[in-house]
């Protein structure tokens, strides 16, 4: 009980952490007269995957493979299913052509990837069934590619997302910058170590505790960024966040992740992945269901319906 509880625990300067690491780096960054667009799509956006990968790098340093892949996964599958599900239901989600077209097929195209990657011993005969360091060094590479392609859509002025940056001084900023980082490593190291406490104790795989506790509770400022932007009618920032995060999480997390240390196939991943495969298509075909590319309620309430039966399975 005192290992689940200081798990849940961690996940308090983990959280705030990546708050401050927001507020502050996105402050710093309007001092260098960079615009709000810019840091929208570049601090926020990594200060959200934050927790994903500093969970994952304390992860990847301890070998404890199973929370690394169920954590990424799990994040992706709750993600779609959950933030997307909920915020659906809240208010129909019309989505841009840029996120249909080149957005959604790329976060498909990440977990394909895995799937491919991870089965060596299938497609390759090979002996052993990893992610290798090569294999991050190419997730890395498309990563890359990602921002690549963000960059030039704010060049070329399609990017309309509107974000705010609060402004502190230049001290509170550094402070809170730095402040962000140390808790997030904090509540990473402690999540992580009560996890496979936890998962020991309680005789439960550590892929389950990845798939579940530790990838929910890291995908919070995911949560809690989609259905503020629902509730205040910013529907492309909810969907953009999901999206966005999705392929944050396999290129780069999962990329440095493997590349610290190689992920080796384990039971039940294929799983989890075929999932997470399965959301992303299904995604995609519930945009043209309907009239004109939008995510009705009844389909928000079907991914919601298909994650209470993914835990069911898990459980």
């Amino acid at each position: 009980m005192l290992n689940l509880i200081f798990l849940l625990v961690g996940f308090i300067p983990l959280i705030y952490g990546a708050n401050f690491l927001v507020d502050g780096s996105s402050s710093l960054a309007k001092k260098f007269n960079i615009p709000n667009i810019v840091i929208g799509l570049t601090v926020v956006a990594f200060g959200t995957s934050a927790p994903e990968l500093i969970v994952n790098v304390f992860s990847s340093l301890q070998k404890t493979s199973d929370i690394t892949m169920g954590n990424i996964i799990g994040s992706n599958i709750f993600n779609v299913a959950v933030i997307l599900g909920v915020s659906a239901v809240l208010r129909n989600i019309n989505v841009k052509t840029n996120t249909t077209w080149k957005e959604i097929p790329l976060a498909l195209l990440a977990a394909v990837l895995v799937i491919i990657m991870i089965n060596d011993t299938a497609i390759d005969k090979n002996k052993i069934s990893e992610i290798s360091r090569i294999d991050g060094m190419v997730l890395i590479s498309f990563f890359m590619v990602f921002m690549s392609y963000t960059l030039s859509m704010i060049k070329s002025g399609k990017s309309e997302e509107e974000v705010t940056v609060k402004e502190f001084t230049l001290l509170k900023s550094s402070i809170l910058t730095l402040l962000g980082l140390i808790m997030l490593v904090i509540g990473g190291k402690v999540i992580v170590m009560f996890a496979v406490n936890f998962a020991k104790d309680m005789g439960i795989s550590e892929r389950v505790i990845g798939l579940t506790i530790v990838s929910i509770g890291t995908s919070l400022p995911e949560l809690a960024t989609s259905v503020s932007a629902t509730l205040k009618n910013n529907v492309d920032i909810a969907i953009g966040n999901v999206v966005g995060s999705n392929i944050f999480n396999i290129f780069l997390v999962l990329g440095v992740s493997s590349f610290i240390h190689p992920i080796p196939l384990l039971d039940g991943v294929n799983v989890d992945i075929a999932l997470n495969i399965f959301l992303s298509l299904l995604l995609f075909l519930f945009i043209f269901s309907g009239k004109g590319r939008k995510i009705e309620r009844w389909e928000g309430f079907s991914f919601i319906v298909i994650y209470i039966f993914y835990l069911a399975y898990l459980i």
